[in-house]
């Protein structure tokens, strides 16, 4: 049996950045990643590659670490964020320039990203088991050991779950997952636009659901577009005009005019978190955790804050201790209000643009009119989308 200080299940974004933190800050640690999936070996820059975005907070730690570079070609940042109520007249921008930042965030395309993170693995000395799933897992009072489906058998002080929303390990530790479902899902697609974007991102709530764009390498954007499923179905398999007349119909023509679209997927939405953050000698993270509305973009960034406070508890703890009760207690104390606060914020934000109530309408432009006359109205929102807690 082999022997690790932290056994980390999924080498995805979450688990792969989870593990090469730690060995970043704690050199001596013994880590171990299970992932199922056999990794792309090499990058082809493809006009599909899926994005994710990074908030001003997740970059500045990155960077502290190496482990984040803005002259990356993956990279693009964001300036400005345009927010908007379609049909009514409020509407605001916020700039880097105003909170002194280079750039409120970065958006990243995940492909070469993930690729960059397992290279790290490799560079680090962190021992990757791939493809490999865990068969049976058993906690024992100083250890977790499992048995992998090649046999292999590894323990750990600590478990980290990090193997994503439908998560295997956590259904074989028994820990249920509440969520409900909107009314709503998402469809995600690359498109290209007439003119350069400029490092300009869109918020723009609609009727029918919020629509985001984010700004990519190569002048295109990164379009997630909320509303119902019949709709969603209906859009995901139109032609390539049609879907660019009713996006530009939408939307309007704030970005420019929409030429190009890339491969269409959707997702339902919901919003979810897990009946335990902990368990015995086990701790979740990321979409292991919890499910956001992707209204604000605050997905991946939320996962890393899970990723930090671990780090700082590890870095507080005595290495005998790691995984104890103490331990898994101290790391739920220090997730808990921060979770509790984005999942309320991005779902109220849902709930108040998502209605049609004419009061709710007025009072949603005179707030956002207000943020536009007066700047530091802005300061929590912009607070917010920088992956600020405080």
């Amino acid at each position: 049996m082999q022997h690790f200080d932290v056994l980390i299940v999924g080498g995805g974004m979450a688990g792969a950045t989870a593990a090469v933190t730690i060995k970043k800050q704690l050199p001596d640690s013994r880590i171990a990643v299970i992932e199922a999936f056999e990794p792309k070996t090499a990058h082809h820059p493809s006009f599909d590659d899926r994005s994710l975005a990074l908030a001003e907070q997740s970059v500045s730690y990155l960077r502290t670490l190496g482990l984040f570079d803005p002259h990356w070609d993956f990279a693009e940042p964001i300036t400005q964020v345009h927010v908007s109520d379609r049909g009514h007249f409020g509407k605001t921008t916020i700039t880097c320039d105003e909170f002194a930042v280079e750039a409120l965030g970065y958006v990243v395309e995940v492909n070469p990203y993930g690729a960059y993170l397992h290279q790290q693995l490799s560079k680090l000395d962190i021992a990757l088991y791939c493809p490999a799933k865990i068969t049976r897992l058993h906690q024992q009072q100083t250890q977790v050991d499992v048995e992998l489906d090649s046999g292999e058998t590894l323990s750990g002080k600590l478990l980290v779950v990090a193997d994503g929303a439908q998560s295997p390990t956590r259904s074989k530790l028994n820990i249920g997952f509440d969520s409900v479902a909107y009314e709503q899902g998402a469809l995600i697609a690359n498109v290209q636009i007439s003119d350069k974007h400029q490092g300009q991102a869109f918020e723009r709530f609609t009727e029918h659901g919020p629509m985001a764009l984010l700004p990519m390498s190569n002048n295109r954007y990164s379009l997630v577009w909320c509303m119902p499923q019949q709709d969603l179905d209906m859009l995901r398999e139109s032609d390539e005009a049609e879907f660019l007349a009713r996006l530009q119909s939408a939307f309007g023509y704030r970005a420019g005019m929409f030429e190009r679209v890339g491969r269409r997927t959707s997702y339902p939405l919901v919003l979810g978190r897990v009946e335990q953050l902990v368990h015995h000698r086990c701790v979740l993270i990321g979409n292991a955790a919890h499910a956001i509305h992707p209204i604000a973009g605050q997905g991946f960034n939320l996962g890393l804050r899970d990723i930090q406070a671990l780090v700082a508890q590890l870095q507080q703890t005595d290495r005998e201790q790691w995984g104890s009760h103490a331990f898994t207690q101290s790391y739920k104390t220090a997730r808990e209000s921060d979770i509790n606060r984005v999942m309320t914020l991005t779902d109220s934000l849902v709930r108040l643009f998502s209605n049609d109530s004419r009061m709710l309408a007025l009072g949603r432009s005179c707030g956002l009119l207000s943020m536009s006359l007066f700047s530091q109205l802005k300061a929590p929102l912009a607070r917010q989308l920088m992956g600020r807690t405080l």
